[in-house]
């Protein structure tokens, strides 16, 4: 990382971080264009100690002990992004952020000029969808209504929403490939990538070694790549995200932690959708809940649930490398990045994971 800012205390109360506190230079090629060729070929930092080592994603399993408890996000990716245009004939493109009752979505919109209420976007040539208004914060998304199910119209209709960092169109290795082998409540718009590495023999090692699982939902939206903007990170505000915390779960966790297992997160996602539950508690136990949670985790942060984390590497000044600068620790994570970049590791997306330890543990 940028070592222009010193380390900063921890823990203890959160100091007051700039976005630069969470730079780094990254070359470009190092920013992975397409997944590895086997969704487990990935490399793997092992991040938990103070000397990083160099590991395969394979030897995750092995990194965990009998007894603990892993836990995905079983969200599934819609293909969240249409083509269209307007009645005058220019080009719109719609990112749909969520799904809602009665044929309607809210939506980004890129186009020349935004569209008024009442109009009409023709998309993919083959069904219009009327601009109702403009809805979210800073009335940032479109409300839409569509002439059916929109989860059949974009499966029919739509494109893989592929982050912004992915040069090429999406294509039908995308359609497999930016998807979990677990995935099942359709409704992201970006995957849950820690999981992207995982696959049946994975899972099977997982299982020979004692290593249970369960899942949880969190709905990944299009703001996990929205840039901090403010100066001091206390002042972002977080987008909204839907996410379920279930009985199953619930259940699975204490029963993990009364055996002395440990919690691992599969994501920052996972992890945002336990600790949002564990917030949502208070002083007392974790129980089921579903809802919007906008939990912006940052450095100085108490993390009541999840004890070690796999996550791939992140965006410079994003809130998700925040959060696992909160989670490890700033100057742990900041020389992990620092060595993935010399050690030419692959980023983002489509890259190569780690795996970490809560600072303190």
């Amino acid at each position: 990382m940028n070592t222009s800012h010193p380390p900063r205390p921890e823990p203890g109360a959160s100091p007051e971080y700039t976005p630069a506190d969470f730079d780094f230079e990254l070359p470009p090629e190092l920013i992975a264009q397409h997944p590895a060729p086997e969704r487990s070929g990935s490399r793997l930092l092992d991040g938990r100690g103070p000397l990083p080592l160099d590991r395969r994603f394979t030897e995750l399993p092995a990194l965990l002990q009998p007894g603990d408890l892993l836990v995905f996000n079983d969200t599934r990716v819609i293909k969240a992004r249409l083509l269209g245009e307007k009645p005058t004939g220019g080009s719109v493109e719609a990112l749909v952020e969520r799904i809602l009752p009665g044929h309607e979505v809210l939506a980004h919109l890129r186009a020349s000029k935004s569209p008024r209420p009442g109009t009409r976007l023709r998309f993919a040539g083959a069904f219009d969808a009327e601009v109702l208004g403009r809805a979210g914060p800073e009335e940032a998304l479109f409300h839409l209504r569509l002439p059916d199910d929109p989860l059949v119209l974009l499966d029919r209709h739509g494109h893989v929403p592929l982050p912004p960092y992915i040069t090429h169109a999406d294509t039908a290795d995308d359609v497999q490939r930016y998807q979990t082998v677990f995935a099942r409540r359709p409704g992201a718009v970006a995957a849950p990538t820690a999981s992207l590495h995982f696959d049946d023999a994975v899972l099977a090692a997982l299982q020979a070694r004692g290593v249970r699982r369960v899942a949880v939902t969190l709905h990944v939206g299009a703001g996990t790549f929205q840039p901090v903007r403010v100066e001091r990170i206390a002042q972002h505000r977080m987008h909204s995200e839907w996410f379920e915390v279930g009985a199953e779960a619930v259940a699975a966790i204490a029963a993990a932690q009364a055996a002395g297992g440990r919690i691992v997160a599969a994501g920052t996602t996972t992890l945002r959708a336990l600790e949002s539950a564990a917030q949502r508690a208070g002083d007392g136990a974790l129980q089921p809940c579903s809802g919007e949670t906008d939990l912006f985790i940052t450095p100085g942060f108490r993390f009541r649930v999840v004890d070690r984390l796999v996550t791939n590497f992140h965006l410079p000044r994003s809130t998700l490398l925040m959060l696992v600068s909160a989670f490890a620790g700033h100057a742990q994570v900041r020389s992990l990045y620092r060595h993935a970049v010399e050690a030419r590791y692959r980023f983002f997306s489509y890259g190569d994971a780690m795996l970490l330890a809560r600072a303190g543990t």
